[in-house]
């Protein structure tokens, strides 16, 4: 049976017809007997069967449009395509092979299978026929130049695996003819007698057959790729290109004889500078599946030689992936030819190994070391080794290895060289046994010596190589974390940890004598223990070394005074005495002993330097520094309470405090701090303890205070640094988890502490750095202490900011810090930006309160540096125009949630402008007004009830007169109060010509002129928002030295806000109300007293208005009440989204006209029916809940 159409009935089941598209994508039928089927069909009936094909093709483009045999029949292609592209359903951009899902995935994969298999099929027979593959070619063809991005992404798919498929059938034709043309000579060259002369005659017809076949096919092949592939190699769709790409790719890999030369290499040539990354992607892979064959080298060579530079540049492609296959498409050209690359081709892939991208670099490392790290001839290289003395064959490598680390001058990345190298070299960075040979081994003849140099990188490397495979993961700042480990990689892992436990265990402390002068060599070689398996000292008897490691360790400490060399000593001494390994008890004994004696060390020189006080010489200040270095090191990782180093230390500091500044008040502060922390730690207290810790603490507070205004910079720092941990860890927070009895503990900074902390801050981090190391130019090093200044700094402003985030220092303090966002963006912008953010999440109300006073704060500079009359085309104005649009985008989109906080802002704001009045009399602008221009970049965060809300504020401020102004001076008011109408009822100023707008003119004239004479705040007597006294004092409000406080250089006339002692007051209990809130209650009490009759009287004409509304809701609209749902400039869709959230504020009390609007007939297609029947309830449950907070 047949459908009428002339489609197939699927597997002749009448119950369910099903078109060739359906069954390919259901893949339930083997694709060999789906095309078996076809095939069939065609030989009853060849029209039918390819009206099917056609149709699957159209159909498998996503087109809904079917072709009927008569359009097959009587239509051209460029006919049939136009018309199905007119049925082409445009509803949806997507078609099959793009929608996603496993599915589709797996239609694709049987698309192009059906395809391939009808050629493979059809291959003896039906595609000679002269009319198969015409009419399908003819179609791809026409579909591949279609407009229709689904048309021609599915021909160019179907057209190029028919073009495989073909190139498979060229092939076995060729092969055929070979084998037909040796039968034919083998048989010729027989002698005449046993020559078959019938034999000859097939023969020579077979070899006509094949010949003309292959013709056939290579014009097939020829009309495919002059009419598809030349020109969508270059589509605009970087899919359709890398199908072209990866295609031709297959054919030259294929039937290298026919394709595989310059007229086809060029366009993969080409395309390697594609602009898309998936389309070099498609063209790196195709070429390594070129270079893997050797055999094919020659006909490469010209190739090679053309875009060798194309592909070694593409190395460092801005798509890792690209990147990745480039370098391993690079490695291949070297591994099949030592000549190809040039050195310098060779060290743009050399450095790769540093990348940070773990991919890159190990694909980097494989190329290194087939050009460095691979054994020529491992047999005579063995055989040498043997001769030589040696246990390993290494050697030459591994001095290798050495060089090309030193060479690439990155020494502080040695951890990425061995993990970029570990999956390529890793039986060579595990030959442990060869790298204590050249350490510690005398050079044979033959050998040259490891100079210091050498020896301290091999050292480097080898403490890489051991943490590689005792930790089996990347270092850090490679791969997303640790990952799971399979069970061969574990076992791999316990294996690498034994081992090198084996060879260490009795190695280091050999090591470690022969090095134990030098600091860098024994800081690295001291990480060793700690990848160690302790076990082994005590399962396999090895006490003995653990005696002479820590007998070394023990002469290291007394040999150096390097911090770096003292901390790894400490952290080994803590490693080796955990309490789960047996060996604990040996090792606490010598650590034991070896602080005792450091300890009478310290103390006998303390007692002498304090004996000799200030004739004390250099030896005696160089005794106590080394003593008390070493302390300090141990301090860190080991309880030292017992041996009662704080009285010493505190000494030491009173008397550099006495006497000046002394370089040994470093390490006595870091000391004293670590005994503190460590009694807090492990001691549970008693009331007197608590009672004798706090008065420690609190007098070394004080210590740590006055060295504040040291001479010495890093007394200072360190002693600043210490100030604010101590702050964090005596904080409230102390007592939280059930540790209230630790409230004696507690420590709150007062405000002569805080002002120092934040004057410290300002002078020593907001900073310019040009300034401060205006000697250091063009020097690497002078670069790197730059750096290292600037990491300094952002650690000291971290410490501060987290004293402001956890409310140890009051919030109003951050002013200072958030003044410097835009200035310092570069250093310190996260750091900023971040406390802005978590200082939100504490408390918005008063994060507004502090954006405002850090703004208010540099206007105030600039008027003290410029005059009164500002210049607003300046960019110093502009600068803080910018800055406070950055402080409004903080607030996000959420305007529900930060309402409250945006509103307070705007209010300090208005009063910040109208402070001060203009000493030239009432007819002169405020001294601040032109602050307002400021406030305006947060207009946008106001709702637009609480803009009305606002507005209402500000015309308290305003006078008839300046309500009137239109000159220069008054633009920032105008330019304000124009932003707070925006989309309001009010009228509107003009900016430049003091017009007003023909809408607002006409609200104006139905509602009446606003009030003209507000009382200013000062003279309300009733307890409205205005008269709450929680803002912020302009001044600052910490007391700081008035050398360092910004707020603090205002005009002398605005001297006496600085009196404010607090940043904070207490608010009455009648001020608890939200000040917003309060704003809208006089309101609402406004309108009633003055307004209720005007609302009664106008209730009849409100409900015809409101019918005419739902008429025409564009037109102008008198009645106040609507006026917040219609704005003729925006969007309906907005104009609905603020009603709704106009509904969720207390506005106006439900007065007669809403009443009315409830009780008529709702439209459900009108959103402001929708949700106004829940107004009334949701306003008053608001209400309720501002009131109970």
């Amino acid at each position: 049976g047949r459908r009428p159409n002339g489609m197939a009935q699927h597997n002749g089941q009448g119950g369910d017809p099903s078109t060739l598209f359906e069954v390919v994508k259901l893949g339930k039928s083997a694709m060999q007997s789906v095309v078996d089927d076809w095939i069939e069909s065609y030989k009853q009936d060849r029209d039918m069967a390819l009206l099917d094909l056609i149709n699957f093709f159209i159909q498998c483009s996503g087109c809904k449009g079917t072709v009927r045999i008569e359009m097959f029949r009587n239509m051209q292609n460029a006919e049939i395509i136009r018309k199905m592209t007119e049925e082409f359903d445009e509803d949806s951009g997507d078609y099959p092979l793009t929608i996603a899902g496993p599915q589709w995935k797996k239609f694709r994969y049987n698309f192009c299978e059906f395809i391939c298999v009808l050629i493979r099929q059809c291959q003896y027979s039906i595609i000679y026929d002269e009319y198969m593959m015409d009419t399908v070619i003819s179609l791809l063809t026409g579909l591949s130049d279609s407009q229709v991005r689904a048309f021609r992404h599915t021909s160019t798919l179907a057209a190029m695996k028919l073009m495989t498929a073909l190139v498979n059938v060229a092939l076995n034709l060729s092969i055929n003819q070979d084998n037909t043309q040796r039968q034919y000579e083998a048989e010729r060259n027989k002698v005449a007698g046993k020559r078959a002369t019938d034999k000859l005659e097939l023969l020579l017809e077979k070899r006509k057959e094949l010949q003309e076949n292959q013709d056939e096919i290579e014009n097939m092949m020829n009309s495919i790729f002059k009419g598809i592939f030349v020109h969508r190699y270059r589509d605009a769709i970087a899919e359709i290109r890398a199908i072209c790409i990866e295609e031709i790719g297959v054919w030259m890999k294929l039937y290298s004889d026919a394709f595989l030369n310059d007229s086809y290499l060029k366009y993969v040539g080409w395309t390697l500078h594609d602009r898309q990354g998936e389309v070099r992607l498609k063209c790196l892979k195709a070429l390594q599946t070129l270079y893997t064959n050797r055999g094919l080298f020659p006909k490469l060579e010209l190739f090679t030689n053309r875009f060798k530079d194309r592909i070694v540049s593409m190395t460092l492609d801005k798509e890792y992936d690209v990147a990745v296959e480039a370098i391993r498409l690079v490695t291949l050209i070297l591994h099949g030819s030592e000549d190809a690359l040039s050195n310098e081709d060779c060290e743009n892939v050399y450095h790769l190994v540093y990348s940070a991208h773990r991919p890159v670099a190990v694909a980097a490392g494989e190329f290194l070391h087939r050009k460095l790290f691979s054994r020529h001839d491992p047999q005579a290289e063995e055989a040498l080794a043997k001769r030589r003395g040696r246990n390993s064959p290494n050697g030459n490598l591994i001095r290798m290895l050495v060089l090309f680390f030193l060479e690439s001058e990155l020494h502080e990345h040695a951890a990425y060289l061995v993990d970029s190298l570990w999956d390529s070299s890793q039986e060579l960075l595990k030959d442990w046994d060869c790298m204590i040979e050249l350490l510690l081994e005398e050079p044979v003849q033959g050998e040259e010596a490891l100079g210091d140099r050498h020896e301290s990188a091999l050292i480097e490397l080898m403490v890489c190589t051991i943490r590689q495979a005792a930790e089996a993961h990347p270092p850090v700042g490679r791969g997303t974390g640790k990952r799971v480990l399979t069970a061969k990689e574990k076992k791999t892992q316990i294996d690498d940890k034994n081992k090198l436990t084996e060879h260490f265990i009795i190695a280091l402390p050999m090591l470690l004598s022969k090095y134990q002068a030098d600091a860098e060599k024994v800081a690295n070689l001291l990480q060793i223990p700690q990848f160690f398996d302790l076990e082994v000292y005590s399962s396999g008897r090895m006490e003995k070394h653990l005696d002479a490691l820590l007998k070394q360790i023990r002469l290291v400490v007394e040999k150096h005074t390097e911090t770096e060399v003292l901390e790894a000593c400490s952290k080994t001494y803590s490693i080796l005495c955990s309490e789960e390994y047996t060996i604990m008890n040996r090792v606490d004994i010598a650590r034991s002993q070896l602080i005792d004696e450091l300890t009478d060390r310290f103390s006998h020189s303390v007692e002498d330097l304090l004996q000799e006080g200030d004739e004390a010489d250099d030896d005696d200040i160089y005794s106590v520094l080394s003593s008390l270095k070493k302390l300090t090191a141990f301090h860190n990782a080991h309880d030292l309470t017992k041996w009662d180093l704080f009285k010493n230390c505190y000494r030491l500091l009173k008397m550099g405090i006495e006497q000046g500044s002394m370089p040994e008040q470093v390490g006595a502060f870091r000391c004293s701090v670590i005994l503190r922390l460590w009694h807090v730690i492990l001691f549970v207290f008693s009331q007197d303890d608590l009672v004798a810790l706090r008065r420690v603490v609190k007098s070394f507070l004080a210590v740590c205070q006055q060295c504040l205004s040291n001479v010495n910079t890093p007394v200072k720092e360190q002693a600043f640094m210490l100030l604010c941990d101590l702050l964090m860890i005596f904080s409230h927070q102390l007592t939280t988890g059930s540790r209230e009895a630790l409230q004696p503990l507690v420590f709150n900074p007062d405000g002569t502490l805080q002002s120092e902390l934040l004057s410290f801050v300002l002078d020593h981090v907001f900073i310019d750095q040009d300034d401060e190391n205006q000697s250091m130019e063009g020097d690497e090093e002078d670069e790197a202490n730059k750096i290292e200044a600037l990491h300094k700094r952002r650690n000291l402003l971290a410490a501060f900011s987290k004293l402001i985030i956890y409310d140890i220092v009051d919030m109003p303090a951050a002013a200072d810090i958030f003044k410097h966002y835009m200035k310092y963006y570069n250093d310190y912008g996260d750091i900023i930006k971040e406390t802005l953010s978590k200082t939100r999440q504490t408390d918005k109300i008063q994060c507004a309160k502090t954006l405002i006073l850090s703004l208010q704060q540099l206007f105030n500079e600039l008027v003290q540096d410029q005059g009164p009359n500002l210049d607003r085309t300046s960019s110093h104005v502009s600068g803080i125009k910018e800055l406070a649009r950055r402080f409004a985008l903080t607030f996000g989109l959420d305007q529900i949630k930060t309402r409250e906080a945006v509103a307070t802002l705007h209010k300090d704001g208005i009063d910040f402008a109208f402070k001060f009045p203009n000493p030239k009399g009432a007819e002169y602008p405020p001294t601040n007004l032109a602050f307002l221009e400021v406030l305006c970049e947060f207009s946008s965060k106001l709702l637009r009830q609480d803009k009305k809300t606002v507005h209402s504020y500000l015309e308290k401020f305003m006078t008839e007169y300046m309500m009137e102004r239109r000159e220069d001076v008054w633009l920032p008011l105008i330019a304000y109060r124009n932003s707070l109408l925006t989309g309001g009822d009010e009228d509107r100023m003009s900016v430049t010509t003091g017009s007003t707008t023909s809408r607002a003119s006409t609200v104006r004239s139905k509602r009446g002129r606003p009030p003209l004479h507000k009382k200013l705040p000062e003279e309300s007597g009733d307890g409205s928002w205005v008269m709450r006294n929680d803002s912020l004092q302009t001044p600052g409000g910490l007391q700081t030295p008035q050398l360092t406080s910004t707020v603090l250089r205002e005009n002398p006339r605005q001297a006496y806000g600085a009196q404010t002692p607090t940043l904070l007051t207490a608010e009455s209990p009648q001020m608890q109300m939200s000040w917003l809130d309060q704003q809208k209650m006089e309101e609402v009490n406004r309108k009633d007293r003055g307004g209720m009759n005007y609302m009664k009287a106008r209730s009849g004409a409100m409900l015809s208005h409101t019918i005419q509304r739902r008429r025409g809701l564009m037109e102008d609209d008198a009645e106040p009440i609507f006026e917040d749902v219609m704005m003729s400039s925006r969007g309906q869709l907005e104009d609905m989204n603020e009603e709704f959230e106009d509904t969720m504020v207390i506005d106006l009390p439900p007065s007669r006209n809403r009443r009315e609007r409830a009780e008529l007939r709702p439209d459900f297609f009108d959103s402001t029916a929708i949700i106004e029947d829940d107004s009334v309830s949701l306003a008053f449950c608001i209400l309720i809940f501002s009131c109970d907070k």
